[in-house]
């Protein structure tokens, strides 16, 4: 059984990386996106694919950031914390030029103390 008070550390750590992706994203630094997954993290991105590495998901993250999308924020996100080292994130998402769903994001905390994503499971849906 996770403490309150672990829960609410991961809960911490989770947020505090998610904050850096998307200001990172609304940066236009993709490379700074990347920087929040794990070395071999699994990226599925509906429709566009499945980018596996941090080399994969940078490029995807470039591209986008390439043809002018932007201003991404969250829509009602819930995080639920699975145990002392991992916790899912599930939201709604907005862009200046699309929209959809988080499915899951799947944050563990690394041994330097931080969260990275080690899957990241999404849907553009407009």
């Amino acid at each position: 059984m996770i403490s309150e008070e672990q829960k609410n550390t991961v809960l911490n750590l989770v947020s505090n990386s998610s904050a850096k992706w998307k200001e990172a994203f609304n940066s236009g630094n993709a490379a700074g996106c990347a920087a929040q997954y794990e070395k071999n993290a699994v990226m599925n991105a509906k429709p566009f694919g499945t980018f596996t590495g941090t080399n994969e998901i940078t490029a995807f993250w470039q591209k986008l950031i390439d043809d002018g999308f932007s201003d991404v924020d969250y829509i009602d996100p819930v995080v639920e914390v699975l145990d002392e080292m991992s916790a899912v994130l599930r939201s709604g998402w907005k862009m200046n030029k699309a929209s959809g769903v988080i499915h899951k994001e799947l944050w563990v905390i690394q041994s330097d103390g931080t969260a990275k994503l080690r899957e990241d499971d999404f849907e553009a849906q407009g």
